[in-house]
């Protein structure tokens, strides 16, 4: 016999379950989830979706501008060592260096990784997420909740992913549904031109073939070493040779282009702008002259750069002619912005080249961490106290700064303080570095300083007056050709190269004052031919044992013509006074000399010269 009382037990249940079921279903359905958004709240979650793209698109462009940065970090300044803060301002924009030379000459590395780059995207989305605008759906009496997101970015090479964990509520009248999770993919090139900007830097890093554009550049723009035929000093202006180097620079470093298709070549000769790298991508690379830039060249005399001949000294006659010989020494850097784009999307970052010596610096040159590199201007641990005044003991205020080995670290500025300007703070410990005193009006003051033994230094400097050149050579004004040199006892030069350079910026003090004045001449040095014999080693078995043999072979000198030649100067040792400067004008007067009209006659003017002395007259 069926229990009857069993089944109805057992179909009530089932049916309190239904029922149960239902109900929940009703009343907890907008936080349950399976996987489907009902069409009513979808609107929303795409509005969110695309505010999330809005920001990951916003993100990646900063990234792309930036060097691979959002965050760009801080702000360090350069120096009159090393011209390269660590940001280049790029049409307003800072964007970190990936390679430069800090204010002390140390190298600085700051290349993104992958995972950084990823990291600063998803910090970005993550902070602008809740300026998402849901205005629309809010005035149709949705109520949403954003949570507190949390993002994770992965950077593809045409595709950026990311994947946002937030829990956002939306609600109407009775009906809410819950989404955690939102994935968005963003079209992207970031990470392809990320990679070959990577690989653009290490060919660089590696082989610096930038450096070697700049040697060519430099070699073509400006005196580098050379051999001229002429009895007259060779002069050129230093701020010019300085501009034409950063001129050949902002003409020749767009030339260069790397192995693809985005480009024609005019001739066979534009192969020499090419980089033996293969790209698919357009590769841009921009440098500006009115960029941070050093140009220093060795030897320079203040304004002139300065060659002298040889053979117009005493033995002229066994040389025969007149030739000058020049070599300078250039120490350059600048800075390049690489650009990677293809119309759309833009990857840029900058390094610095850097010309040591007028070789390129050394390749493959590792960073920091590197043993025996270390930036001496950290470590201020010191304290000095610097006073600086004139000559009169009249306080002067000044911009202080310390060279201890080869780098030179910022202190501050010394400020009037009653009787004194003075500068109390910190310096790195250092035997025999040097304190450098700067300001307005006053020339440069160096001393002597060691400041792990000495703590208190007071520094006297001399004003600088600029003073307008005049020359009388026999008595008469002239206007051709002449070089003046002030030479002061410390062995700093200032030189005037008239009529074109007639200022010049001296203090008080002794100096040797030269003067070099120069006319036409119609010397002609005859074409000749001499005989030179050298010993060399003698051939077969007896050169084994050292024996030797004369070679001689001849020498063809082309005939010559000296069309300037020296017609007056002189040489005096003399203290001028800063009573004296104050006049701003000085008249430099020496005795003339014939107008040569043989060798014989020009190496007696050179001999007469240093017997004549120089008068200076200010007035």
């Amino acid at each position: 016999m069926v229990n009857r009382k069993g089944q109805i037990s057992l179909f009530v249940i089932i049916a309190i379950v239904i029922v149960g079921a239902i109900v929940a279903f009703f009343a907890f359905r907008g936080n349950l989830s399976f996987g489907n958004i009902p069409a009513e709240f979808q609107p929303v979650y795409s509005s969110y979706d695309e505010c999330i793209k809005g920001e990951a698109e916003n993100a990646l462009s900063l990234l792309g501008v930036q060097g691979g940065r959002i965050d760009t970090g801080e702000f360090t300044p350069g120096s009159d060592f090393a011209p390269f803060s660590s940001h280049l301002n790029f049409l307003g924009l800072t964007v970190p260096y990936w390679y430069s030379i800090s204010g002390n000459n140390v190298i600085k590395e700051n290349v993104p990784t992958k995972s950084e780059m990823e990291r600063e995207v998803s910090n970005y989305i993550e902070s602008n997420l809740q300026n998402c605008n849901f205005d629309e759906f809010y005035s149709d009496g949705f109520y949403i909740d954003l949570g507190e997101p949390s993002v994770k970015t992965q950077i593809e090479d045409n595709l950026v992913r990311v994947e946002v964990s937030s829990k956002v509520s939306v609600v109407k009248e009775d009906r809410s549904a819950i989404k955690n999770v939102h994935e968005v993919n963003v079209e992207s090139k970031i990470g392809k031109f990320y990679n070959l900007a990577s690989e653009i830097y290490n060919k660089e890093i590696k082989d610096a073939f930038l450096e070697d554009y700049a040697i060519d550049v430099m070699r073509l723009y400006a005196p580098v070493d050379g051999v001229e035929v002429q009895c007259n000093p060779k002069i050129w202006k230093t701020q010019e040779v300085a501009e034409n180097i950063k001129e050949g620079l902002e003409l020749n470093i767009p030339s260069i282009k790397f192995d693809g298709s985005y480009y024609r070549l005019n001739n066979e000769s534009d192969k020499y702008f090419v980089v033996d790298l293969g790209v698919d991508e357009q590769v841009n690379l921009l440098y500006s002259k009115d960029w941070p830039s050093k140009v220093e060249i060795t030897p320079a005399e203040q304004e002139l750069l300065i060659a002298d001949p040889v053979g117009n000294q005493q033995g002229l006659g066994a040389l025969g002619f007149c030739y000058v010989p020049y070599h300078f020494v250039y120490d350059v850097s600048f800075p390049v912005m690489i650009q990677i784009s293809d119309g759309l999307e833009l990857f840029q970052f900058p390094i610095a080249v850097i010309i040591d010596n007028n070789l390129p610096r050394q390749a493959e040159l590792t960073q920091l961490s590197q043993e025996g590199d270390f930036d001496v201007c950290e470590f201020k641990n010191s304290d000095v106290m610097v006073s600086t005044f004139d000559n009169t003991l009249n306080p002067v205020e000044a911009d202080i700064s310390y060279n201890c080995f080869d780098q030179v670290c910022d202190l501050g500025k010394t400020e009037v303080v009653g009787d004194n300007a003075v500068f109390d703070g910190k310096a790195p410990q250092c035997l025999n570095g040097y304190l450098i005193a700067k300001a307005d009006g006053f020339a440069e003051k160096r001393v002597l300083f060691s400041s792990n033994n000495e703590d208190v230094a007071d520094i006297f400097l001399d004003r600088e007056y600029e003073l307008e050149v005049d020359l009388k050579v026999g008595a008469k004004n002239y206007n051709g050709l002449a070089i003046v040199s002030f030479v002061k006892e410390n062995g700093e030069v200032q030189t005037v190269s008239l009529p074109s350079i007639n200022k010049v910026k001296l203090t008080e003090g002794s100096y040797n004052v030269s003067v070099y004045a120069y006319g036409d001449s119609n010397i002609v040095i005859p074409k000749s031919t001499r005989t030179q014999c050298y010993d060399v080693p003698s051939g077969g078995i007896t050169g084994i044992f050292g024996a030797k043999k004369e070679e001689c072979f001849n020498i063809e000198v082309p005939e010559t013509n000296i069309g300037e030649a020296l017609i007056g100067g002189g040489q005096q040792n003399t203290y001028i006074l800063e009573s004296q400067l104050q006049n701003g004008k000085v008249t430099v007067e020496v005795d003339a000399l014939p107008r040569p009209s043989s060798l014989e006659q020009l190496q007696y003017n050179y001999e007469t010269f240093n017997t004549q002395g120089v008068d200076l007259i200010f007035t």
